[in-house]
This record gives structure tokens, sequence and C-alpha cells, in this order.
């Protein structure tokens, strides 16, 4: 009855939506084009633009506004001009604005930076012109570099570094970025042909006033690395791609130091060690990577999470060998960041499962290799790594394979194996999954997986399918889950097991004439998110809840405030222990109030939190999480965190406790090269606290020195006594890139 009833809710609010305008164009069929110009000498990149050379190219058309008024003339000039010679391709991009730098914003000068809190300008690439694939290329005011890889506008590697430069300037008249791509970096066919045409967007976002303009314009729900919608960059003669090969050696040396741990670990140690990655561009479509005694010392700390729900919590993947290329391996499922979707995630490779246990402690990693070959019809890729012993777990060997073929418009299939192989056992995952768009707006995602492990015997299923209707007034989605009890994905993530969930949902877009305080205003956008499960080893009700937000505004400036009410039922088979609360088995209905909000994320100064209060189980919960930044300038970034989870009445105790965690974060910048930043985590459900800091020198493009300093401090009983471990690790890495 429930399910019946969600489905002729999904029915009717598709039926609303597909009577709105839809307001979604489709690509120009006569795409806009900026000409590049050859030279024979070569551009000082320093972000003046005051070369003779610039005043050979060509300058682009005027920019078309995205944001907040699609298809308007924009506010702000914005202007790129393209450049090469033999080694680089070179940009120019002339940012205008009367109130000059005191319009710029930028919160920090990390790379990779969140692009919802900069001024920035970020061009995409689509050299192979299979309107798929894209390298995106992005700068902040102050120079700041963000690049990724973007596929069908869908997957994306975030963390991907590419080598090239860029330099900026800031005056009374607005900004200027001039940026240098190395040939090396870039992939791009060998042809026949002496010119190519790549296609080619750029977009700017005045981040004070959040006016987002491009080179081509898109669809707003849409992206800059959607490249159907990109123009074309002309005239360009890139020599043939070469044997491009970069070798990463590095050394580390590192003093750990432990108290009351006892005997079987020693109070002092020191060690040192080599190894690195080599990374060898076979041809413009084929990457092989290698590693040996990998090391990720300087990898980011995860952020600690107080989960109150029945849902795993995802951990990102923050470690740069098992980043790259990830969009390949990485196929999955999940929740999208504005909550559509419903909170079921799976991902049939996981590669946290390697080098990491289930704290998140290193696990050494002996050697490894990866190759990837993409073309815009075919990709395929394989992964192996040897993982060395660890405390009494034996050695481990991994293996992942993948393969997706494209065809159509932006429709593909794919399938995925991997291996998990310890002595006496050994898991299977056999993976099937599929990508079509149905229109512009409209998709569906799947993913089926079969799991076998041999030690056990047991055999399970795991297989989510996710439908998505998108455009300018509306998001709708059908998400169906089905997950068996013995399914163990183990080189996988699954959010949760033994469950059958349905989860459709909307959200509205509004931006009409009745939309009161345009000025500020952008949208009221309320959504309904409900969320339906089952078990799936006995087809009996196991959790409801339904999501309802009447109020969701967002502001021009990037703020948001949105108030929710969640209905929530639950029947639990067995104890249920969120945060050490003992909450016995039975049926519980109860009832929560939702509060989401944050201002400018650009400012100085920064709040943003989410608090929900209301009946929980069989009692009363507020929990709330809240963030305060201080940015007083680029060069200084101040974060702190403080979650809350006060439990009254709850559980088979009816315990009344409070459990607080708290995260202080710091950067500090020179320039965007030389980095000191910070960590404290401090967390009362286990006593436990935390220190990270991390001293980081760019001294070459991609080449490093990292001085880590890491302690924990954590409360342990021991023969009735409580004791305080505390472990300290110092870590000198230096890391050299070198290009042939």
């Amino acid at each position: 009855m429930i399910k019946k009833s969600l489905f002729l809710l999904f029915l009717f609010i598709s039926s609303y939506a597909l009577a709105q305008d839809a307001d979604f164009f489709k690509p120009d069929s006569v795409r806009k084009q900026l000409k590049a110009v050859k030279i024979t000498t070569s551009v000082n990149v320093d972000g003046l633009l005051n070369e003779p050379e610039w005043k050979l190219a060509a300058l682009s058309s005027t920019f078309i506004q995205i944001e907040p008024y699609q298809g308007k003339a924009p506010n702000y000039d914005t202007r790129v001009m393209a450049l090469y010679n033999q080694k680089y391709l070179y940009f120019g991009v002339i940012c205008k604005d009367p109130l000059g730098k005191k319009a710029i914003m930028a919160t920090d000068l990390i790379r990779d930076f969140d692009y919802t809190r900069h001024d920035l300008v970020s061009l995409s690439f689509d050299a192979f012109n299979d309107k798929r694939n894209a390298m995106v290329f992005a700068t902040n005011a102050y120079g700041v570099q963000r690049d990724l890889l973007s596929f069908d506008d869908l997957y994306y590697d975030v963390d991907w570094d590419g080598l090239w430069r860029v330099r900026t300037s800031r005056t009374d008249s607005g900004w200027v970025a001039e940026i240098a791509i190395p040939w090396k970096t870039l992939r791009y066919p060998k042809t026949a042909d002496s010119i190519q045409s790549w296609g080619f967007n750029i977009y700017r976002n005045r981040r004070l006033t959040n006016e987002i303009s491009a080179f081509s314009p898109f669809p707003r729900v849409l992206s800059a690395t959607n490249m159907n919608y990109a123009g074309v960059l002309t005239n360009l003669q890139p020599p043939p791609p070469t044997t491009n090969i970069q070798a990463v050696p590095y050394f580390l040396t590192s003093y750990d130091h432990y108290q009351n741990f006892g005997a079987g670990q020693a109070a002092k140690s020191s060690s040192a060690k080599v190894g690195g990655d080599l990374k060898w561009a076979i041809n413009p479509n084929t990457v092989l990577d290698l590693t040996a005694h990998t090391d990720f010392a300087q990898a980011d700390a995860d952020i600690q999470v107080n989960n109150i729900t029945r849902f795993s919590v995802f951990f990102p993947e923050k470690r740069q060998f098992f980043l790259e290329n990830a969009s390949l391996f990485g196929v999955n499922v999940n929740q999208s960041a504005d909550g559509s979707g419903g909170s079921m995630r799976y991902q049939p490779f996981f590669s946290r499962n390697i080098g990491l246990d289930t704290s998140g402690n290193p696990i050494p990693i002996v050697a490894g290799g990866r190759f990837v070959y993409r073309s815009s019809n075919l990709n395929y890729g394989a992964i192996a790594i040897r993982q060395g012993n660890y405390n009494d777990a034996p050695g481990t060997n991994f293996f992942v394979g993948r393969v997706s073929e494209n065809f159509g418009g932006q429709n593909r299939i794919g399938a995925l194996v991997s291996v998990k192989n310890q002595p006496g056992a050994s898991n299977f995952e056999t993976t099937a999954d599929g990508f079509f768009r149905l229109g512009q707006s409209q998709s569906i995602n799947t993913i089926l997986t079969q799991s076998y492990t041999t030690n056990t015997g047991k055999q399970g299923f795991g297989g989510v399918m996710q439908y998505h209707n998108t455009n300018n007034h509306y998001k709708i989605w059908w998400t169906e889950s089905v997950i068996t009890k013995n399914f163990d994905p183990q080189m996988g993530f699954v959010s949760r097991p033994d469950v059958i969930g349905t989860t459709p949902g909307m959200n509205f877009y509004y931006r009409g004439s009745l939309l009161p305080f345009k000025s500020v205003l952008l949208a009221f956008e309320p959504g309904i998110l409900p969320e339906l499960y089952y078990t799936a080893s006995t087809g009996k009700f196991a959790e409801m809840d339904l999501p309802i937000f009447p109020i969701w505004l967002n502001f021009k400036s990037g703020a948001y405030f949105g108030y929710g009410v969640e209905p929530i039922r639950q029947h639990l088979t067995s104890v249920f222990q969120p945060l050490g609360v003992s909450i016995a088995p039975g049926d519980y209905s109860y009832f929560q109030h939702l509060f989401y909000f944050t201002t400018d994320p650009s400012k100085i100064v920064d709040v943003a939190g989410i608090f929900q209060t209301g009946s929980y189980f069989n009692g009363h919960l507020n929990s709330g999480d809240f963030k305060l930044q201080f940015a007083p300038i680029p060069y200084i970034s101040l974060t702190g965190e403080y979650s809350i989870n006060h439990f009254e009445g709850v559980g088979e105790q009816n315990t009344t406790a409070t459990v607080n965690l708290y995260i202080l974060q710091g950067r500090f910048s020179l320039n965007p090269r030389l980095q000191l930043t910070g960590l404290f985590q401090k967390n009362s459900l286990n006593s436990a606290d935390n220190y990270n800091l991390r001293l980081s020198w760019e001294f070459l493009p991609l080449s490093y020195v990292y001085l880590i300093y890491n302690r924990g401090v954590n409360s342990v009983i021991n023969n009735m006594v409580i004791q305080t471990q505390t472990q300290d690790h110092v870590i000198l890495k230096l890391s050299y890139l070198q290009q042939f």
C-alpha cells in the first residue's frame, strides 16, 4: 500500500512537471568560435598580458549570462584570447569589473579550491570532439589552480592534477589571468590534418553577485563541462603527441613515539624509506601508472562524523594514486548534493578498501599498477595492487578490471570485475552497469552486481537503478535498490545491507514573477524526498522517511535557508546503537523538524548549519552541526565546526546524554605554493583528541616538500584503570616530478 502511494505520488509530480515550460534549449547548430594564433616566440606568464604577442591574438566575442538571468547580456564583460607555440597553449582572460580589486572574492589559496567561494574562470577542452569528455583548467583571481577530468558531465576526476602554469594580476578595472598549458599535459588525437579544431568553453563567476557568464551558453541546470554546448577553438596546430613520462620519486623519514601502548609496542622508533610513482602516457588514449612502496603521508586526514542513522558513512578517497582516473573505476549511484536520488549509495569498487583498515589507519602497499585506455567509443582499464602484511592480517592481492562502451548520444554500457585474494579466501564481484540519456534532460543510471566469497560459499546480489529528469523548473527522480542479505562487496561500498529501497522525489525551481525580494532572492525551491525500505531477506517493512521542505530559499549571494518536516517510521529487528545509545527492537513512529542554512560562503565570515529537533524512537533528540569560517584575507582561513547530539529518554535505558564533536581547521598561506594547514578534532564519544599539522612547499610544479606532525590521544581501560594513550608522528617527505 505504501509503495503504491509513492508510485501514485511520483506519477502526479511527473505529470505536473511535464506540463511546465521546460525552458531547456538545445545546443546551437552554429557553434561560437575562438581562433588561436600561432607564434614562434614564447610568452612570459606573469598575469600582465603586456607581451607584443598578445596584440596578435583574436579577442573573443562577449560572453552570455547563465546566472541569474539565462540568455541575457552580462553586466561584467569577459574576453579571452588564445596563442600557441610548439610547447604551450596560452590563454589570456580579461575579467572586467568597475569595482576592481574591491569586488574580488577568495577565501583561501588551496589547490582545487571550492568553486562556490571564489571569483574564477574555468576552461574546458574537448580535443577529441566526441562531446562527452572534457579536460578542465580553472583559476581564481589569485592564480590558484583547480583542474579535473569530466566524463559525460556525470563522472569527474576532480583530484586529477595537470602540469600547467597560471599567473594573475588584480587592478582597479578587474583582474587578468595568463595561462600556459603544455601540449604534453593535454590529450588530443594524432591526425593527418595539419590544423585541428577542438570543442571549447570558458565560463566566469563574478562571485560578489554570483553572475555566471560563458563563451558558449548552456542551460543553467547543466555545467560548462557538458560539451554538447561547447564552442570551438580553431586553427590549432599542436605537435604530434610524443612519449610523455612523469617520474615522481620520493624520500621519507619519520619519527614515532608511543606512550601506554604496552610491551608489544616500542616506545620510540624511526625509519626512512624511498618509493615513487611513474606515469607513462603511451599515447593520447593510453596511460600506464606504476607505484612502489606507495606512501600517502601527505593526504588530508578524515573529518570525523557522529552518525545517528542506519546508513554507513561514506568517507571520500583522498590519496593521489587512487584519485587518478577514479571516474573509470568508480562508477556509482548516490545521493546528489541537493538531496535528490535518495540516501542509498552503491559503488562496486571503492579504493579505500585498499591500503586502509576499517579505522582508516594505513596498511603498507608494496607495489601496484594501473592501465587505462580511453577513447570516444571504448574505455577499459585494470588496477593490480599488492598490500603487505599488517598486524595479524596476511598480505592481500587486489585486482579490478573495467570496460565500458559509449554509443549513441551519451549512452554507456559497462562491466567491472574485482578480486580480493588472501590465503584461504577470495572475494569476487562481477558487475554490469549502464547509463542512458533519454534526451537532454532525462537519464537512467543502473548498476547490477553479483558477489561470491570462497571460504563461506555465500553469494549475493546488489542492484540499483536511478531515473532523473532535470530542467530549469524541476528535478524529479526515482531510485530503486535491492541489496540481498549475503551480498558482500569487499572491494566496494554499500550504505545499507539486506534492503529493498524505493526513493522517488521532486525539487521545484521557481524564479517567476511572484517571487518576492528579487534583488536578493534567486529562487524558491520546495521539495519532497520520500524514502521507503523493506528488509530484502524477509520482505518485511523496515523504515519510511517522508521529508517535505515547504520552504527552501536560494539567495543570489549563495546563501540559502530551508525548513522541512520529516515523519519517520522504523521497524527494528535487532538492537540499534547510535553513538552508544542502545535502542531495543520494535516499531517506532516519530516526527522531526529540519533546518538548513548558510550565509554567503564567499564572505569574510560565513556561518552554516544543519539542525533537527523532535522525537527520536521512544525519546527526543536535538541534533546539530554548525560551522563558522573566518577568512579575513585569502592567505588566512580559520574554520570551527561544532556537532552536537543530545538524547533525552532514548532507548532501553531511557538514556539522556550529549555527544559533542569539535573540529578546528586552519590554513595559512604565503602564496598558493607554500602553505601551513592544521586540523584538531575532539570527540566526547571516545574521549579522543587528534591533531594534524602539515607544512607543504611546492618548490617546482607538482614537486613538494612536506613536514607533517600527527598526534593522537585516546583513553582506554587497562586492568580496570583508565589510561591515556598518546602517539606522536613526525614525517618529512620530499617528492620530485620529472617529465620526459
